[in-house]
């Protein structure tokens, strides 16, 4: 049914549709609406099912494991410093291939704390083993719910649907929720590929020497391998059933005869698709190449979707501190050989604003062969200027200073 709706409510009636048999909530910002949302539906009885209350995300993910190995579809969501928190389970959930599906609204993190948007939180777990998919509008963040469970069901893996903290959380616009009855024609009963049962009794996750560990950790590279034909596959098979383009692993926009592509995932794609018109519409010949599934990274595609480009500009709500882009290495490693020229933006970070002036004008010196390799945009480089010089020049004093006075002032 299309209506107005909240997106973390969206979610929350598209989770619903999906007959969730265990439900762990914990509450962080800003997926608390999220789970408050799927408390009041099963307190109206409209969903039946265990509902935990846990003291911590790591009980949340615990509680999920637990439920899932013993044969129940189980779902929980998180944020931020939550899923730092419970990230001993989360490998463990992947380890042990429990089709858990768990909404992250990317938040970032600390220190300092900042409570506002940018995908650093999933990003710390790409090689956690799950499967990641990113929504670029509440509606597909609600489409992509339904996608993830029968993907993760098929495989046997976990799977994070990740969306916009706030940016889309907390907006409210025309969804069309995936109703019940067209979800169940769509998602088969769970079939668990393992489950405790007391009489058959089996072990899972238990310890694996040398001998055998390589092998263990060699099949969750191949499930990922795996994944990449059933994530594309099952995106087409949706929108067969619902009849609107959603899920799948890239999304090209205006990209037929595009000579500079920009890459991203989130909801930054709107931003970016606004520029690219009005950059059309000045004869400038960009495109957009969105990114639905980050884990499995669909190399193949992104290869096939920007060749004939001459550069790509990745923009990226995420960074490793001393080398550059997250995503722009998986970026990178689909254009070897390419002679494509690759450039990085990190914008957004911790909610700062991505204007459409900011970007364009990075786009217009990407197209001008100006842009460097590496640009953060919008960076004050007056603050940080100071800030090194400040660094340098204290380090500087201590070493003149030599270790003998150090001591000798730290002891007093």
């Amino acid at each position: 049914m299309r209506k107005q709706i909240e997106g973390s409510r969206a979610v929350a009636e598209a989770v619903a549709a999906c007959r969730p048999q265990v439900i762990c909530a914990y509450p962080i910002s800003p997926q608390t609406h999220i789970v408050e949302q799927l408390s009041r539906l099963v307190k109206a009885e409209e969903l039946v099912c265990e509902y935990v209350n846990v003291e911590s995300e790591y009980a949340a993910m615990s509680v999920a494991i637990g439920a899932s190995a013993t044969g129940a579809r189980a779902y929980t969501a998180t944020a931020s410093q939550g899923l730092l928190y419970m990230v001993e389970p989360v490998y463990n959930a992947a380890g042990m291939r429990l089709p858990i599906v768990m909404t992250v609204a990317n938040r970032a993190i600390g220190a300092p704390i900042n409570i506002w948007n940018d995908h650093t939180d999933a990003m710390s777990q790409r090689d956690s083993g799950w499967l990641q998919l990113y929504a670029e509008d509440n509606q597909e963040a609600a489409d992509l719910h339904v996608q993830a469970f029968r993907i993760a069901e098929e495989l046997s893996v976990p799977v994070m649907v990740c969306m916009d903290g706030f940016i889309l959380t907390h907006a409210v616009e025309a969804v069309d929720v995936p109703e019940p009855a067209q979800v169940d024609a769509f998602l088969p009963p769970f079939d668990p590929r393992q489950r405790l049962d007391p009489d058959d009794p089996l072990t899972i996750g238990a310890m694996v020497g040398p001998e055998a560990f390589t092998e263990v950790r060699y099949l969750a590279h191949q499930v990922q391998l795996d994944a990449v034909d059933v994530v594309a596959r099952v995106g087409e098979e949706f929108r067969a059933v619902f009849g609107r383009e959603s899920g799948g692993l890239v999304r090209p926009y205006r990209m037929s005869d595009a000579d500079t592509v920009v890459i991203a995932l989130g909801s930054v794609l709107g931003t970016l698709k606004d520029v690219v018109d009005a950059a059309r519409a000045e004869g400038q010949r960009i495109g957009v190449l969105g990114l639905t599934s980050f884990r499995p990274f669909p190399y193949a595609a992104v290869r096939r979707a920007v060749l004939g480009a001459r550069r790509v500009v990745v923009v990226e709500k995420a960074f490793a501190p001393g080398i550059g882009g997250v995503v722009a290495q998986d970026v990178s490693a689909a254009l070897s050989g390419t002679g494509i020229d690759l450039c990085t933006v990190v914008a957004g970070l911790g909610g700062r604003p991505i204007t459409q002036a900011s970007v364009r004008a990075v786009l217009d010196d990407a197209v001008a062969g100006r842009l460097d390799v590496l640009t953060f945009l919008d960076l004050d480089h007056a603050v940080v200027e100071r800030e090194v010089a400040r660094d340098r020049a204290l380090r500087a004093e201590r070493a003149a200073a030599g270790p003998a006075v150090l001591a000798q002032e730290g002891s007093r």
